[in-house]
């Protein structure tokens, strides 16, 4: 019998006794398993990140499953904003020093989340108290950083010079 264990998209799986190159998933295919149940608030934000202009969607996948626990969307190979789409709804957005600080005090549902910098990335809690008009404003700014960063080079390879 055949044992597979599969992992993250660009690591290693068990089979048969062996440790092979795990072959990335169609990110067609995990995307409709991902829009199937997404609540009215996840999907707003979700349709929000899709709409920003060469923003490119990637499946995180848990290393014992299959199906996508969070969306990364990143702009010239960037990260600028992570969504949940299985569990919590949450979104985690770049976001300059400042107004994070700020913002944690004027909101409950707005913290720290994941191993990146607390500093320069913030958790906004979709069920809490932040109005989805201001998580949009969010999703906006985090973008806006990223992509000013990105180098000559990353915004040719975008198309714009």
């Amino acid at each position: 019998a055949t044992t597979e264990i599969y992992t993250f998209p660009y690591t290693t799986l068990f089979r048969s006794g062996t440790w092979v190159k795990a072959k990335r998933q169609p990110a067609a295919r995990s995307r409709a398993r991902v829009s199937a149940g997404l609540s009215p608030r996840i999907a707003a934000v979700k349709a929000s990140l899709e709409a920003k202009a060469h923003a490119k969607a990637s499946p995180v996948i848990a290393p014992t499953g299959t199906t996508p626990v969070a969306l990364a969307y990143k702009v010239g190979g960037r990260m600028f904003a992570l969504l949940s789409v299985r569990g919590d709804e949450y979104v985690v957005l770049k976001c300059d020093p400042h107004l994070a600080e700020m913002l944690r005090a004027k909101y409950s549902g707005i913290g720290h989340r994941t191993h990146l910098d607390r500093r320069h990335w913030i958790a906004v809690d979709l069920t809490s108290d932040v109005p989805l008009t201001e998580t949009k404003r969010l999703v906006v700014h985090s973008y806006d950083l990223v992509f000013a960063g990105l180098t000559r080079g990353q915004r040719a390879s975008l198309g714009l010079g």
